[in-house]
């Protein structure tokens, strides 16, 4: 059975990845999943506030100590990971400005990452910056890292566009390789006995890939750039359906968190006896199957779907 995919110009042997978390942020642990069968490894994330003054003169800020890998331990993990293992690793960068992206990034290509992942995590918070002004500092920070290093990058995407086809397209303009959809932004919620914001990231669950399936589904085909696939997955149900949808990859951190880099290799296994139940191959057989590729018109597809949502549930409920 053949499980290869290619996920922006690299072979993978299978199509799971592990994000970026705290499971790629130490090496015993990455190499409990390269033993299961991971297929690439997103290192733990670079932030950009460790490399500037800003971020570790800001009293808003975590102390230089306090994150999990300091720059210089950063790069040695990410040179030893990519020297010592034979699937790509791939180094991740976490920032907001539209500057300082480019030395890192540098220095990740020259430590050996085969690509790199761009999370631009920004909550935009003032209400006189247009929409349209976000899309082009994102744009600008995606080719800037571009004309900045010769090996693939990515962009781990937020879902919280105005147009969300419309930004694919941009930034498959500006050439960037791969598309991560999407990245996990955190709610916070409210301590009413300390009277404090409360940060906390909850890990995904399997209703989270509903957003992401979508999106997958209606990209697949339009773009130049891979896509991958990012959250609610916690077994073969959700992988298989990330195919389906038309996913080049699969990435996971969560369930391997609860349970342990080994069991990658568990997700594998669901793969592989799904598609032998169904006379499946490879898994270029099932990418994108159940897409809207060769759907004409997809606006009135998606609102025809509504529709039926909306009245399936008023005639159940009433």
């Amino acid at each position: 059975m053949d499980l290869q995919t290619t996920y922006m110009g690299l072979t993978l042997k299978n199509p799971l990845i592990v994000s970026s978390s705290p499971i790629s942020a130490s090496e015993e642990k990455i190499n409990r999943a390269i033993e299961a069968g991971a297929a690439a490894i997103v290192l733990s994330s670079l932030f950009e506030e460790q490399t500037t003054k800003a971020g570790i003169e800001h009293p808003y800020f975590p102390d230089a100590d306090d994150y999990t890998l300091a720059p210089d331990a950063y790069f040695e993990l990410l040179h030893k990971t990519a020297t010592g293992c034979d699937i790509p690793i791939i180094g991740s960068l976490n920032g907001l400005s539209t500057t300082g992206w480019e030395a890192p990034a540098l220095k990740m290509q020259e430590a050996g990452a085969s690509a790199l992942e761009l999370n631009i995590y920004h909550v935009p918070t003032d209400p006189g910056i247009s929409g349209q002004e976000i899309e082009q500092r994102h744009c600008s920070i995606v080719q800037a890292v571009k004309d900045a290093v010769n090996i693939p990058v990515a962009l781990k995407m937020s879902p919280f566009y105005s147009s969300l086809g419309h930004i694919t397209r941009q930034f498959d303009d500006c050439g960037v390789d791969g598309l991560v959809l999407f990245d996990r932004f955190y709610q916070p919620d409210f301590n009413l006995v300390a009277m404090e914001i409360d940060p906390r990231l909850n890990l995904s669950a399997p209703s989270d890939i509903r957003l992401p399936l979508r999106w997958i589904a209606m990209l697949h085909g339009k773009l130049n750039a891979s896509l991958a696939a990012s959250s609610g997955v916690q077994s073969g149900v959700e992988v298989i359906k990330y195919l389906l949808a038309g996913a080049d990859a699969v990435m996971t951190a969560s369930v391997l968190l609860q349970h342990g880099p080994e069991y990658i290799g568990m997700l594998i296994r669901d793969l592989e006896r799904w598609m032998q139940k169904n006379g499946y191959e490879s898994v270029r057989e099932i990418q994108g199957i159940m897409s809207q590729k060769s759907v004409p018109n997809t606006d009135e597809f998606e609102r025809a779907n509504y529709i039926k949502v909306i009245e399936t549930s008023a005639k159940k409920y009433a």
